[in-house]
């Protein structure tokens, strides 16, 4: 999930199930999967490295590494021109990446803070903030809308101020 929760040791965190559990859904592909290592992630294919110069295919989960100060973008560019999935993501509205992502998006949920998970199983602390899942397609919104229906977060919809930048 996160830097903070144990600076240095792993960028490896994974989703809690809990959050699946709300989508209901199931995924043809993870597209940031840690190989050999079992997660959560309802995925019938899992891409466990070099994901970003790997074709990607219908409806994808993605948990990408936060690692880095802009290193969700290519993560986010790719995930947006893919056009076809979830995306979960810090919450930091004020980051440039950020706001580029929410002109994409076709609906966002902001989750509260969530325990991810350790490669050893472990639960991990509490982060310093809550996610964000991103939606890209009418089967991602319709998830994120279930989530949101069970009490998984606050869900938004994007507005363009229409730019030709936007969307």
């Amino acid at each position: 999930m996160s830097y903070w929760d144990t600076p240095g040791r792993s960028e490896e965190w994974f989703t809690p199930p809990h959050i699946f559990t709300a989508l209901g859904e199931r995924f043809d592909l993870d597209v940031a999967a840690p190989a050999g290592i079992e997660t959560f992630v309802p995925a019938d294919r899992f891409i466990t490295s070099d994901s970003l110069s790997q074709e990607w295919h219908g409806f994808v989960w993605m948990n990408p590494p936060f690692g880095g100060r802009n290193g969700l973008e290519p993560w986010l560019r790719k995930f947006f021109a893919h056009g076809n999935g979830i995306a979960l993501t810090p919450d930091r509205t004020s980051a440039p990446w950020f706001r580029e992502a929410w002109t994409r998006a076709d609906a966002v949920l902001f989750t509260p803070k969530q325990k991810f998970y350790r490669p050893d199983g472990s639960l991990g602390r509490s982060p310093s903030n809550g996610t964000a899942l991103f939606a890209a397609g009418e089967r991602a919104t319709s998830a994120l809308i279930a989530a949101a229906t069970s009490g998984l977060g606050i869900l938004a919809k994007p507005l363009t101020t229409g730019r030709p930048d936007e969307r």
